[in-house]
């Protein structure tokens, strides 16, 4: 692979292969993106360096606040990259950032060029409190050469100001780390309170209520798994642990991390692509944030050159690929800018969380992470089919073209308050399937990967998913649940309407089966599979085994953040009662793979030699091997069965 753009608009230096073969990436790449990230960023700081105005649309927050952000997200790659060289700042950084706390902090809430908005509650003017975590951990990342080193009366100020975190209400869900990172920045210099207390032990509590088990927390009361485990809910509270040096909390997060990252780690493919998954993917590369900080702390199941792969592909998969425009800013989207990407809440400085990836910096030049060879990441060794119970995912990885697919049958976004709604269909979350080499379609196009039932014209969304459950054994795997089909216009549900959907991966097949239970008269269900390039190097393939009739490549002129336009193959049936409906699905880049035309039976030879339906039971014979899969519905139920 040649020096990317990227690469070089950031001055990164020569690739050592010898150290690093996979990638050519080494400490010093990352402490020159780290310096090339700032350096750019900072030629739009104000005059006072209180605020980063970067050029773009502003978000919902409004402009102040977006400048605010610029400053606190390139402050935490700052300090990063600070503290893991011992305090050298050969660029002045730190100079600039105790500026612009100075002016900041001197009347915050004023409409000026220079003034921080204040922090309030989340449903008001909520984004400073995002921000003030950032701010608080670069000043405590940086302790010894910023914070010991100003006057007491800017000392005073910046605690008034990120004393609001811990004053007012955050969003339900990974916010209550904000004030808990404020809390323990304001106890390391001595300036804990019984106010500071509370703050760090309302947000273990809560940590505690939404960890589901395997090293997986829930985003908040509900059932949201997503990249916030990595860059939020395990690292704020272990790097709080690794920082303070307290063993006994670190070796409990540690733990935790530990099995989160036996999941989390094959969910890179082999161009180093996290899984385009879930929301706030403007964050890119801050995705390995989980296992650097692993790296660092010692708490991880993987080899030093096995994370090194991980976090150094991850980096360099989207600096080969235009995540860093001509003005060497980071863009909003994912390889460019991608307004389907975002979320109202993104603005200019957003991409900029991608900082905490930075973490790594903290394992010195000779820590193993840096001095140890790369070897190969988890996806690059054989193909592997793994569950994750907790979260109600089936991850999928195939060694010969690097993709890893994520089988959702568990995360949706959806709070417990909140009811069924197709209008809130968010499509980072609510589809069967996602990987590392295609994204959703936007919800204006034809959804990908999703089981849609039309009634009267309109057709369904899938908004809550009740996991039935999942696992796995050698060289396959599955997963289920079942969801109340909503639709957008006319009654939100239709009584008694149900799908169940089971999928079980082999090797970079995926047998994908759905009974619908309750279709009225005149219903009809489509099944969609992957979203790709026409012509391009992924192909995706969607084969009817038992019910449908005959496909059909439907148009998705939006295209996905990997491609500017892209088709959905797609199948239909007409459905009355309960129903039971088998299909093949496949995604590959492996030119050695290539399937039959979708609509030639040779692909069921090669693959599947023998299907059944008897009622409410499939027994699928699988050609390469003879094993046999048997998947029996019961009353909201699901049996599967393997041999």
């Amino acid at each position: 692979m040649t020096a990317s753009s990227g690469a070089a608009l950031l001055g990164l230096p020569p690739e050592d292969r010898t150290s690093s073969p996979y990638t050519g990436y080494t400490r010093a790449h990352w402490e020159a993106a780290a310096d090339g990230m700032l350096d750019a960023a900072w030629k739009w700081a104000t005059p006072g360096g209180a605020r980063l105005d970067l050029p773009g649309p502003p978000s919902h927050s409004g402009v102040r606040s977006d400048g605010l952000e610029g400053y606190a997200r390139t402050f935490l790659a700052a300090g990063f990259r600070v503290a893991g060289a011992g305090g050298k700042d050969p660029n002045g950084l730190l100079e600039r950032y105790a500026d612009g706390l100075d002016a900041g902090t001197r009347t915050p809430g004023r409409d000026d060029a220079e003034s921080w908005p204040l922090i309030l509650d989340h449903h008001v003017q909520g984004q400073p409190m995002v921000e003030s975590a950032s701010v608080a951990l670069g000043l405590r990342l940086t302790r010894p050469w910023l914070w010991d080193r100003l006057t007491s009366d800017v000392q005073d100020r910046a605690e008034r100001w990120l004393r609001g975190a811990l004053r007012h209400v955050p969003a339900g869900n990974n916010w209550y780390l904000f004030p808990y990172t404020v809390a323990g920045f304001l106890e390391s210099v001595g300036r804990g309170d019984a106010e500071t207390a509370r703050a760090r032990q309302r947000a273990l509590e809560l940590l505690e209520r939404w960890y589901r088990g395997d090293g997986w927390y829930a985003d908040g009361d509900g059932r949201a798994f997503d990249h916030y485990n990595g860059w939020a809910l395990h690292l704020y509270p272990l790097l709080d642990a690794h920082l303070a040096a307290d063993e006994r909390e670190s070796a409990r997060h540690g733990a935790r991390l530990r099995e989160h990252l036996e999941s989390l780690s094959l969910m890179f493919g082999g161009d180093g692509a996290p899984l385009h998954f879930g929301r706030s993917l403007t964050y890119r590369f801050a995705a390995s944030a989980g296992v650097g900080l692993g790296a660092v702390t010692g708490h991880t199941p993987l080899a030093p050159g096995a994370s090194r792969r991980v976090v150094s592909g991850s980096l360099r998969y989207f600096l080969d690929r235009g995540a860093v425009g001509g003005d060497g800013l980071l863009s909003l989207g994912w390889h460019g800018p991608h307004p389907a990407t975002l979320q109202t809440y993104s603005g200019p400085a957003s991409p900029y969380w991608a900082s905490k990836a930075f973490v790594a910096l903290l394992a010195p030049a000779e820590h193993p992470l840096w001095a140890s060879p790369e070897e190969a990441a988890p996806s690059e060794g054989p193909d592997q089919v793994l569950s994750v119970p907790a979260a109600g995912f089936l991850v999928q990885s195939t060694r010969a073209d690097g993709i890893v697919r994520l089988h959702n049958h568990g995360s949706d976004h959806v709070r417990p308050d909140e009811g069924e709604s197709a209008a809130d269909e968010d499509p980072h979350y609510a589809r069967l399937a996602y990987s590392t080499v295609t994204g959703p379609t936007p919800a204006a196009n034809t959804a990908d990967n999703h089981l849609s039932v039309t009634v009267g014209g309109a057709r369904s969304a899938r908004r809550r998913i009740h996991p039935l459950g999942c696992g796995h054994g050698e060289g396959w795997g599955w997963a289920a649940s079942w969801h109340l089909p909503v639709f957008p216009t006319g009654p939100p549900t239709v009584p008694g309407l149900r799908v169940e959907s089971v999928t079980v991966a082999r090797g970079r097949h995926e047998l994908r089966v759905h009974r619908v239970l309750g279709a009225p008269d005149g219903a009809r269900a489509e099944l969609t599979g992957w979203a790709t390039e026409p012509g391009g190097p992924v192909s995706s393939r969607l084969r009817g085994l038992h019910g449908w009739e005959a496909p059909e490549d439907v148009r998705a002129p939006q295209g996905t953040a990997f491609t500017p336009w892209a088709t959905v193959p797609r199948l239909a049936a007409e459905v009355t009662g309960t129903v039971v409906l088998a299909a093949l699905a496949s995604l590959t880049a492996d030119p050695g793979a290539a399937l039959p035309d979708a609509g030639s039976d040779e692909v069921v030879d090669e693959v599947v030699d023998r299907l059944e339906v008897a009622g409410d039971t499939v027994e699928v014979r699988w050609a390469e091997d003879g094993t046999r899969t048997r998947i029996a519905f019961g009353p909201g139920t699901v049996t599967v069965g393997h041999d």
